[in-house]
Parts: C-alpha cells; structure tokens; sequence
C-alpha cells in the first residue's frame, strides 16, 4: 500500500512540474497548435483522454524508443495504480544492462522527438538530467541519473488532460485519508 501512495504523489509531483517553468507557462507546442495530428501516423492511437493518445499508446511509443536504444524494461515494484493506466505511463530502464545508458537515453528521447514528441524544459545537474518531452495532452518527464556507478532511468508519462487531472487529486485525496 505504501508503494501505490508513492506512485499517485509521483504522479502528483509530475503534474505539477509539467505545468511549471517552461516559456509561455505551459509545455503545449508553442504556436497554438496542438501535435494531436502528429498521432495519426504513430503506432498506437487509442483517444478517449489525452487528444488522440491513451496509455497504451505512451507505453508502446516508449518502449519502441527504449528498446530500439538499447534499453530493456525493468520491472517496477511500484506499479501504476488500475484507476490511473489511462492517465499515467512509468517505464523504468534496467540501466544496468545498457551498454551506454547516456547514449541509450539521448537516443531515446531523439527517437520520440523524431515520434512528434516536441522537447519542453530540460535540467543538467550533477550527473542527472531531467527534460520534458509533449504530445498532445501528454506529458514524459525523461531522467536520467548517474555517478559513482549508480544508474537510473525513467521515463514518467502523465496525461495533462481535465478528466486525468480529476483522477489524480481523487487519487492523491483518497490516499492523504488513509
């Protein structure tokens, strides 16, 4: 239980940094048009929330991504919560079996830019870096962090949309009472 109160205030932290420090005030393709078109030639598509992308789209866009780089999943103890799947995507890399998990990562976020994912804000400190990539009504917050032979990389994918937003304070009300 503890595991999915960390994964809904993830999700919250993610909501909340997705809407923040980026020109303009929002991570949305700057210029008023929406990359919802860019969708139609993706692999996926499933709409419902998100303008044209659901989960299950995210998820398959990211691993192709991951997995063409060189990356393979890791499982996660900590697993998106059945309410969320449609809102929120986490995908983990077992860095450890990159051969180059900085190569792995740079590739990865430029095969999903190539995937119409436009590139938001992005933070190098200390080893890590932290970027923001959007399509449509989604959001990936993309990490990578390194030193002293410690790697990890995720890929937290969030769905910016109205009906998404009420499922996460829902969630994130339901598990401040427990």
């Amino acid at each position: 239980m503890r595991k999915a109160k960390w994964v809904a205030a993830a999700a919250g932290v993610v909501m909340l940094v997705a809407g923040c420090g980026s020109e303009g005030g929002s991570d949305k393709d700057q210029g008023g048009s929406s990359s919802a078109g860019s969708t139609a030639g993706s692999s996926g598509g499933g709409s419902e929330a998100g303008g044209g992308l659901d989960g299950a789209a995210v998820t398959e866009e990211i691993t192709a991504a991951a997995t063409a780089a060189g990356f393979t999943e890791k499982t996660s103890d900590d697993p998106v919560p059945a309410e969320l799947k449609n809102c929120m995507v986490s995908w983990q890399a077992d860095a450890d079996k990159a051969a180059d998990p900085k190569k792995s990562f740079d590739a990865t976020t430029a095969a999903l830019g190539k995937g119409g994912w436009k590139e938001g804000q992005k933070v190098e400190q200390s080893g890590s870096i932290v970027m923001s990539l959007t399509k449509s009504d989604w959001t990936v917050k993309a990490s990578r962090h390194g030193m002293s032979g410690f790697q990890m990389v995720l890929f937290v994918a969030t769905d910016n949309g109205a009906e998404c937003e009420a499922l996460f304070k829902a969630d994130l009300e339901k598990n401040k009472k427990s």
